[in-house]
């Protein structure tokens, strides 16, 4: 996994699994590179292969710290497998999706 931070957006990347056993790892990582200036945080999920509900979680859990800060989080490319879960859940209908 990548963090980047770009100014008021941090851009997480190389996501291959956002399931159980890298969960809280990929929460606790990202909620510690957050500061103040950060609006943003962008998921680039062009590259996961399986997404699961503790994955989800994870970006629940994100989202909920971005809106209390009056930002939010986007998923940026996800694949079809992602694209899949976040339909079948109705999380598509929560977070911005960017299609580049």
């Amino acid at each position: 996994m990548n963090i980047d931070d770009q100014g008021e957006t941090l851009a997480v990347s190389g996501i291959v699994e956002l399931a159980a056993g890298n969960a809280a790892q990929v929460r606790d990582d990202v909620r510690a590179a957050l500061n103040d200036a950060h609006q943003t945080i962008d998921f680039d999920l062009s590259e996961t292969s399986f997404l699961d509900s503790s994955g989800l979680g994870t970006l629940i859990s994100l989202h909920k710290t971005m809106t209390s800060k009056s930002g939010s989080v986007r998923l940026v490319n996800p694949t079809p497998v992602a694209t899949q879960v976040l339909e079948l859940t109705r999380m598509h209908r929560i977070f911005e999706i960017v299609r580049s």
